[in-house]
């Protein structure tokens, strides 16, 4: 095969164009024919039980067709298990419209459906509800004696409980000779993707769907509806080919699908359904989380133990648990350890899995205790990780696949300007401001899900592929089509990668930084498969030339096969095709982890983040002005968007550290600033300088391709490094996260 001209290109995105124009139609773009719009009622109480509805003066306007609820939905299914996707996690699923209880502010409740947007969402003002109210619980830190283990069967291999104790940890803390002691707040964060959830489905007679939806898994959501509504899975067809941003909230098929797939089989009409921004916070969210670490260590800076509690919110009827309190021990080695997670089930949605979940989180706080410790010892930060550096995975015993953590450290530390850092907090300024310096280490899960892909040749000579992955904005369409023009030794414009589209083989969602080693290891594996079938056809060609030639003694180039050993030897896939009688040659294969051969070792990327801040002496705002990334996540298929991927996730860094959090009010039980103006995200003028640099990795382990994902390892040491920065600026150190103004005051 040809040397990779594409693979490792800085491409830019093939659909970019259609974006930047508008002419890629998201899920609420599509029109049909008799089109019906539909808008959700949601409550308004926090828990109980409606008594009543009265729908007279909404069903009395002009245009309404129907307002559903619980009082006359479609016949539904009975059993739980029918209403699970491939990501709920155990307990009892919400399900919509199921009976008269109320279980948490915000819950859909009744949906109007009308000729227009505007007459259904009138009509819902004019829906009227009778409650029973009941107490209700809210805040984590209000009800930390509700913590609990959680149930039986919430693990899983992508989401492994906290390790078993080791050694003492008890005795060698209280012997140590410097050890740390702290306690880390996490508030609300909610998804906010720029697109809305919404779901346009089109209704096709006899039990048959259309239907595009904003959705991470379009597999997933079909085998949602067709279990709840008793449809056939052949009869039921998800498609996603743009999605507006996800970041784990399309993981899960969300209320707006299934009400509008009710609504469209109660009324036997297609029915479009978007749900409105304030809308968006009565579902899937970033938990809140209380962590408690102990770390301790001998005067020259080794860890000797480590401990971490951690305890975070779930919904009264789902135990959401993400991995938090394991985290530390997979950077850092220490005989002595004691890890322990909890649950608070509160009167609450379900959280939801958010870039890096449990790993952003458990990094703050793990990052910023180094840091102190650090401190103590007087030991540079950057100095203190390098003494604690381990080439395995300390909590598994385990080597890493790959690990080139230490080329991060030094080459964004030299390209960042560390060494002229001065040590003494509060000691560098400029101007008006106190300017800090900080770092910290980031770790993710090096993901691989299975994958089936479908390759051919078509008449053109040109190679179609179909998975019914989506793209959410990564740049999956974009690498996707580098990996397998690289595999046949084709252009990029003579492939034509088909995704987005349940009918497609199978792909599971989109998340976890985990496509491109899935999908992409697919493709490989079902490329090399459709070259031993070119090649045999090649074979049976009369008087063919190729009739000897073993796979290695061939080059696939052009669209055309070459024989080594004579180049001018050669047969074109036009012509393998018109001697096929103008049938496509295609195969059908499935990528997925070697799971035997990796079993004695731990797969994971790793990054290492290094920020400066700004702090106005007088006011307290922060300014982050330069920061720089360095990660190491295996071969990198395409620098530019990978980079794209990096940059989002320090952004969100950002974010997560100085602006982004969703209040509760525990008396109302309901979150008080759900729209975008009050819930602060970061904007152009809050990004200054970023650099990222990827770390030469090679990993000739982890897959047929040594690739690694990037969606979220960029995101998991940004918090911490700005923390650690504001403390070396001020001399504050603040143990939560958002960080405000007023705390530096």
């Amino acid at each position: 095969m040809d040397t990779n001209k594409n693979v490792g290109q800085p491409i830019s995105r093939l659909e970019g164009k259609q974006k930047v124009t508008g002419t890629a139609k998201y899920a609420a773009e599509y029109e049909a024919n008799n089109l019906l719009y539909a808008y959700v009622v949601n409550s308004t109480i926090t828990k109980g039980k409606i008594l009543s509805i009265d729908v007279s003066k909404a069903l009395a306007l002009p245009g309404v067709v129907e307002v559903l609820s619980h009082q006359n939905r479609t016949k539904l299914a009975w059993f739980d298990l029918q209403y699970a996707d491939m990501d709920a996690p155990p307990g009892t699923v919400f399900k919509p419209f199921y009976d008269e209880n109320i279980l948490y502010n915000g819950q859909p409740i009744a949906l109007v459906v009308a000729e227009s947007f505007e007459m259904a969402r009138f009509a819902a003002t004019q829906v009227t509800f009778k409650y029973e109210e009941e107490e209700f619980k809210t805040c984590l830190k209000d009800n930390l004696e509700l913590a609990r283990i959680a149930k039986k069967g919430f693990a899983t291999a992508l989401k492994p409980p906290p390790p078993p104790p080791t050694g003492d940890f008890e005795k060698a803390y209280e012997s140590a000779a410097v050890k740390v002691e702290t306690t880390y707040s996490h508030g609300i964060e909610h998804h906010n993707p720029l697109e809305l959830f919404a779901t346009t489905t089109i209704y096709q007679g006899e039990g048959k769907l259309t239907i595009y939806d904003k959705t991470q898994g379009t597999i997933n959501n079909q085998l949602y509806v067709a279990n709840i509504f008793g449809l056939k899975y052949k009869n039921v067809r998800v498609l996603a080919p743009f999605v507006g941003g996800g970041f784990g909230s399309g993981l899960r098929p969300q209320y707006q699908l299934f009400l509008c797939v009710m609504a469209a089989l109660h009324l036997k009409r297609n029915v479009k359904l978007v749900l409105e921004r304030k809308q968006m916070f009565s579902f899937a969210h970033r938990p809140p989380t209380i962590q408690k670490l102990r770390f301790s260590a001998d005067v020259n800076g080794k860890l000797t133990g480590l401990n971490h509690s951690a305890i975070s919110e779930t919904s009264s009827f789902e135990d959401y648990f993400e991995p938090i309190a394991s985290w530390s021990h997979r950077l850092y080695p220490a005989p002595n350890t004691l890890f322990e997670q909890e649950l608070v089930p509160l009167d609450v949605h379900t959280p939801l899995d958010m870039r890096a979940p449990g790993g952003s989180t458990s990094l703050h706080a793990i990052e910023c205790t180094m840091d102190e410790l650090a401190y103590k010892l007087n030991i540079d930060p950057l100095e203190l990780r390098l003494i604690n550096y381990s080439e395995m995975d300390p909590s598994a015993k385990k080597p890493y696949t790959s690990k080139a953590l230490r080329a991060c450290y030094l080459e964004a530390a030299e390209k960042f300007g560390w060494d002229k850092r001065n040590p003494e907090p509060g000691s560098m300024v400029r101007g008006n401001k106190l300017v800090g310096y900080g770092m910290a280490t980031g770790i993710w899960d090096a993901f691989q899900f299975p994958s089936r892909v479908e390759a051919m040749i078509n008449a053109d000579g040109k190679m179609v592929l179909n998975n019914a992955v989506t793209d959410i904005g990564t740049g999956t369409f974009t690498v996707m089509t580098q990996i397998a023009a690289d595999e046949l030794g084709l252009n990029m414009d003579e492939v034509d990668f088909q995704y987005g589209d349940s009918k497609k083989p199978f792909s599971m969602f989109q998340g976890g930084s985990a496509m491109t080693a899935s999908t992409g290891v697919a493709i490989v594996v079902a490329a090399k498969e459709l070259r031993k079938k070119l090649l045999k056809k090649a074979k049976e060609m009369t008087n063919s030339p190729f009739k000897k030639a073993e796979n290695d003694q061939v080059t696939f180039k052009n669209g055309t096969i070459f024989l080594n050993s004579d180049p001018n030897v050669l047969v074109t896939f036009k012509e393998l095709i018109a001697f096929n009688k103008g049938k496509t040659i295609k195969t059908t294969n499935m990528g997925k982890p070697h799971l035997l051969k990796l079993k004695d070792y731990s797969l994971a990327t790793h990054s290492a983040s290094f920020v400066e801040v700004e702090v106005d002496k007088d006011l307290g705002v922060v300014t982050v002005t330069r920061s720089v990334t360095a990660v190491a996540a295996g071969k990198i298929i395409n620098p530019k968007t990978a980079k794209s991927q990096i940059y989002g996730s320090m952004v969100w860094g950002i974010s997560k550290a100085l602006h982004e959090e969703t209040i509760m009010d525990p008396n109302l039980g309901k979150y008080m600033n759900s729209n975008l103006g009050e819930y602060h995200l970061p904007v152009h003028a809050d990004i200054k300088q970023f650099d990222v640099i990827f770390a030469d990795e090679p990993d000739e382990l982890i897959n047929e391709i040594g690739v690694k994902g990037v969606g979220e390892i960029g995101l998991v040491g940004m918090p911490a490094a700005i923390s650690n920065a504001i403390f070396h600026a001020t001399g504050k150190r603040i143990y939560k996260l958002p960080i405000h103004l007023n705390d530096l005051i």
